[in-house]
């Protein structure tokens, strides 16, 4: 009998991760004493800013009575939808000011601790120095993102707790007892230098070496890996990777938030081969990391609190071809096409995007890596219906990929009849169950940014196209019955969550620009107010089991991850 071979087989692995790219810069030098200067008070507008400003306002006045206050709304929200016009001009509103220092907040949740961080990042590099108000519970992600604006010391004042959970007593005394004395330290005393980023490598350089088992354990202690086994990145791993794009290994996509790295071929590569991803697969992840390099997309928003996470959607002709599941399980792991795709995109923000769990990544409970889903094009083209590439805005024949970040899900299932309007009726009131805080990207926060995406099945596709329907028919009939009363949404927004601070009403929000014009035709609390602007606001894929009727629905992240499309150079060329 042969004897079994013990040789165990050696590997030689590179870094997953990116350099830094962004420009640095020093935190602003500080007066040696308050008195007399003004004191900007800078808001995200979430997480009671409105009753902690004026605490800390009567506190500094009767410590400095020459001190002078210029108010949050003399520079407008530094989150939301208008955030990068009000950064834009936040230099030139402080100067014009004639501010001295600032306080800069209010950081209790996963994506507005990052936004409190930008903002102040703007402000010291213009000079002033900064205190972000930041709660406990999120002191690591504050540190964990300041690299990535360029500076390693961006100094904060924490918040005892949280605020949403204490009274206006027990924040009034935290906020004199605690926070006001760090405020004040912040403002006048030099910020601790932090350590520079750990782990940072040349591309080629090997960091790990040994076995099969050594190399996963390295790179699950370095937080390399998402806890599952690796493929481990071997140059020649890489380098096969390589051959499947025209771009150079060192072209640099783009910068990725919150870490601030460079998004490279390189490592884009190195992220497909961790995942397990095909070399042939190449093109399309190299048309994920442009995407995620775009600003409309809004990456450095990911790690927020709700969780949110990504979804890959690929449209075109080749995927079917390339072994890409479009039907029974459409969105179960089983195939490795499908499987692997969604993983590299999770280990990619890891890596790169320095989206890790208690760091940059504060998700409240968050999904697993979410598979990629592919639209049945053979079916589409027997229904003669628009593909997603054409709802995108792409010839049909285009490949591309799509990535937007989606909070939750509901199966619509066992779609029954032949009435266009029935069927819509019901896909619709699945949107309604699956719209809830997601609606201030309707109104309120940031407008006109909500995308909810219904997948359909073939099945259901081919019993609107027989009655006449077609993909933008069914759009409109679902904007036509998707709606809640008036009340509802105001109190999601409003009430429940108070994202849209001060309860305010559809009608107040129109008056201010944060709603349009059909959320406020009446004043009637219970009227019927679409929960999108526009019907082809409401994105639509048809993929799944051709032999069933069922539906998923996928509730909105807005500006947390706006969909965004690229078209995929060179997939053509792989060989299925």
């Amino acid at each position: 009998m042969n004897e079994i071979s013990t040789k165990t087989t050696e590997y030689e692995t590179v870094w997953p991760g990116g350099i830094v790219a962004v420009p640095t810069f020093q935190p602003a030098a500080r007066p040696i004493d308050l008195a007399g200067l003004t004191v900007a008070f800078v808001w995200d507008y979430v997480f009671r800013g409105d009753d902690i400003f004026p605490i800390l306002e009567e506190a500094l006045a009767n410590l400095y009575p020459t001190m002078k206050f210029v108010n949050y709304d003399t520079f407008g929200s530094t989150f939301g939808g208008d955030e990068h016009a009000v950064l834009n001009h936040l230099p030139d509103l402080l100067a014009a000011n004639e501010v001295d220092v600032a306080i800069s907040g209010v950081g209790c949740c996963g994506a507005c601790t990052p936004a409190v961080i930008r903002a102040s990042a703007v402000i010291e590099r213009a000079g002033i120095p900064t205190a972000s108000l930041v709660c406990q519970g999120f002191v690591a992600q504050a540190h964990a993102i300041s690299p990535g604006q360029g500076c390693a010391a961006i100094p904060v004042a924490t918040l005892r707790g949280h605020v949403d959970s204490q009274s206006h007593e027990e924040l009034r005394a935290a906020v004199l007892e605690h926070t006001l004395p760090l405020v004040i330290k912040c403002l006048t005393e030099a910020p601790l230098k932090r350590g520079d980023r750990a782990d940072s490598f040349d591309p080629t350089e090997i960091v790990a070496k040994g076995s099969f088992e050594q190399i996963n354990n390295i790179y699950e202690n370095k937080s390399w890996s998402d806890g599952l086994p690796i493929i481990p990145p071997t140059i020649l791993a890489v380098r096969e990777f390589l051959k499947y794009t025209p771009d150079a290994f060192d072209r640099q996509i783009g910068v990725i938030q919150p870490s601030g790295s460079a998004v490279t071929v390189w490592n884009v590569a190195v992220n497909g081969v961790l995942a397990g991803c095909r070399p042939k697969d190449m093109p399309i992840l190299v048309a994920i990391a442009e995407v995620l390099s775009d600003p409309k997309y809004g990456v450095e928003h990911s790690g927020d609190t709700t969780g949110g996470d990504a979804l890959i959607i690929l449209s075109g002709p080749i995927f079917e071809k390339l072994g890409f599941n479009t039907e029974n399980g459409a969105m179960r792991d089983g195939t490795r096409a499908n499987s692997a795709v969604g993983r590299f995109l999770q280990l990619f923000l890891r890596n790169v995007g320095g989206l890790r769990p208690g760091g940059g990544d504060k998700c409240t409970f968050g999904h697993a890596a979410r598979i990629a889903l592919v639209e049945h094009e053979v079916e589409l083209a027997k229904l003669c219906w628009q593909n997603f590439s054409e709802q995108r805005g792409y010839k049909k024949e285009c490949n591309i990929v799509t990535v937007g970040r989606f909070t939750g899900d509901t199966v619509v299932g066992s779609i029954y009849g032949h009435d266009p309007e029935a069927i819509a009726q019901y896909l619709a009131d699945g949107l309604v169950r699956q719209s809830g805080w997601e609606l201030i990207y309707t109104v309120g926060m940031a407008p006109d940014t909500h995308r909810p995406l219904v997948v359909i099945s073939p099945m259901i596709a081919k019993t609107l196209a027989k009655a006449g329907v077609d993909r933008a028919g069914l759009q409109k009939l679902l904007f036509k019955h998707a709606r809640m009363p008036a009340w509802k949404m105001e109190a999601y927004i409003g009430a429940f969550t108070n994202l849209v601070p001060g309860k305010r009403t559809l009608n107040e929000l129109h008056a201010q620009g944060l709603a349009s014009s059909q959320f406020a035709l009446s004043g009637d609390p219970n009227r019927m107010v679409p929960i999108v602007e526009r019907p082809e606001d409401i994105l639509l894929v048809v993929s799944g089991d051709p032999y069933r009727s069922n539906a998923i629905v996928f509730g909105s992240n807005g500006m947390h991850g706006f969909p965004t499309s690229r078209k995929i150079r060179g997939i053509n060329n792989v060989q299925a």
